[in-house]
């Protein structure tokens, strides 16, 4: 039997120091540090190893982030948001299986960045105003149409923050609220892609390895951001929150446009 080769990646110490600062950076989001930050993840790794590639590569350790973050925040979810959400993510995520093999990761960030960056844009304005911050209820049609979006971009990029983010953050959850839906929300999700994801033939033995060794930093750096997250006031939070959802917007079209027009 031939000795299995760890990945090619492996022998490059920049490109192992890139792809722990997204395993990092995706923990801390996961941990509810704020789920803009986990946007960063696949794209920090795409600077050295393929999109494709790179998604796969996440998602086992997504899921393992998934199972750590439920266990520090179960039954803090609000079921009402997750009811709204989950059916049009369950159509997006087959509509993103569908189209896997043509779909274009450049039109995917180009569309999330510009609706974060309205959604972040207007909140900034409204706070320099000085008006109070805007909160509405449960929407159904904007609801699917997240839920929606959130499950094509989640499958193809693992991007799916802003979407959930738009429809979620006017609600005005209380922050352990907040951020113990996000977890259900994408724990969910998450689980629903593996099948897919196995069905694409993503899961080779040599991202299986890849994934497994950046185990102990998932945990750490999960575990890491819950404890942050816990410790902050709501008026500290929420400013955190749209701070990370305007730069990770400006980051999504910025790659996306740029690989566009090239």
């Amino acid at each position: 039997m031939a000795e299995m080769q760890p990945p090619a990646f492996f022998s490059d110490p920049v490109s192992v120091a890139i792809v722990i600062a997204a395993v990092v950076i995706v923990g801390m989001s996961k941990g509810g540090l704020g789920g803009a930050m986990g946007i960063f993840g696949v794209p920090l790794m795409s600077l050295v190893i393929p999109p494709i590639k790179a998604a796969a590569i996440m998602l086992p350790i997504l899921l393992l982030m998934d199972a750590v973050s439920l266990t520090k925040w179960w039954g803090g979810w609000d079921k009402r948001t997750l009811r709204a959400l989950l059916p049009g993510a369950v159509i997006g995520i087959t509509i993103g299986w569908l189209a896997a093999a043509v779909t274009s990761d450049a039109m995917v960030r180009l569309l999330v960045g510009v609706v974060a960056l309205v959604f972040a844009t207007r909140t900034a304005l409204s706070a320099m105003r000085k008006s109070p911050p805007v909160k509405s209820g449960h929407r159904p049609i904007l609801a699917s149409i997240c839920g929606t979006i959130a499950g094509f971009t989640s499958f193809v990029a693992h991007a799916g923050g802003p979407p959930f983010q738009v429809y979620v953050l006017p609600l005005r959850l209380e922050p352990t609220h907040y951020v113990g839906t996000s977890v259900a929300f994408f724990a969910i999700i998450n689980t629903i892609k593996v099948a897919p994801y196995a069905a694409l033939g993503q899961f080779e033995t040599e991202n299986l390895v890849a994934s497994a060794a950046m185990i102990p930093i998932a945990i750490l750096a999960t575990l890491a951001g819950a404890a942050i997250v816990k410790r902050m006031r709501a008026e500290v939070f929420y400013p955190i929150v749209y701070t990370l959802l305007f730069f990770v917007s400006l980051k999504l079209i910025y790659d996306g446009a740029t690989a566009l027009l090239s």
